[in-house]
């Protein structure tokens, strides 16, 4: 797939509000501070599209971009919620549940994780809330310019041991990139072309 176009949409913090799910959609979530701005703007190669912050937890909406205008691309609030108060915490937690549950045109939630971090409990936590509720995910892991020779491999089986150990059978399709020199823009891009070919307006449409 070739981006041609990439283009903000709206922000909300209501699942109720966001575009009508005429079209298939991807989401991007990630703890904070994991890459995700920088990865969104490398995988549709628009410098700046996605808001980028030295700041950890500055994402704390829900943000829906158009790609291609025959795509939604959707930025959700990290779920490490840094530097936020215990109300607020819960809010997105509610938010993103809520998106994540009743979103019904979400063909698949891109899972992103530090690729030089063994596998954190917060991570594994949420791909298993994920596993439970039956929502279709990958794991992405992100700056892996930073790993030394060998790596590549070692990040993979390590997640692939530790999602075992927690009761795992299938394990999750995996991606290796890098915002820095691209890694992984161009398997992306084919694992979400296909799924837009098959894409079918769902037949309930929730009144949004």
């Amino acid at each position: 797939m070739q981006v041609k176009s990439a283009e903000f949409l709206i922000s909300n913090t209501d699942p109720a509000k966001c575009p009508n799910p005429d079209k298939p959609e991807y989401a991007f979530i990630g703890r904070s501070n994991v890459g995700k701005s920088s990865l969104i703007n490398m995988l549709v190669s628009r410098h700046g599209l996605a808001k980028t912050s030295q700041t950890p937890g500055k994402t704390q909406l829900i943000n829906h971009f158009i790609i291609n205008k025959e795509w939604y691309l959707v930025d959700l609030p990290g779920y490490g919620f840094a530097q936020v108060g215990k109300g607020t915490r819960a809010g997105f937690v509610r938010m993103i549940d809520t998106y994540l549950t009743t979103r019904p045109n979400l063909i698949c939630t891109f899972v992103l994780v530090d690729s030089r971090i063994a596998p954190q409990k917060i991570d594994l936590d949420f791909m298993t809330r994920l596993g439970e509720q039956g929502i279709p995910f990958v794991i992405v892991f992100t700056k892996t310019e930073k790993l030394k020779s060998g790596g590549l491999q070692n990040v993979q089986e390590r997640y692939k041991a530790a999602l075992q150990e927690i009761g795992w059978e299938e394990i999750p399709q995996m991606f290796l990139t890098s915002a820095v020199n691209r890694a992984g823009q161009k398997e992306l891009l084919d694992f979400i072309e296909p799924l837009n070919r098959d894409f079918v307006i769902p037949a309930e449409k929730k009144p949004w």
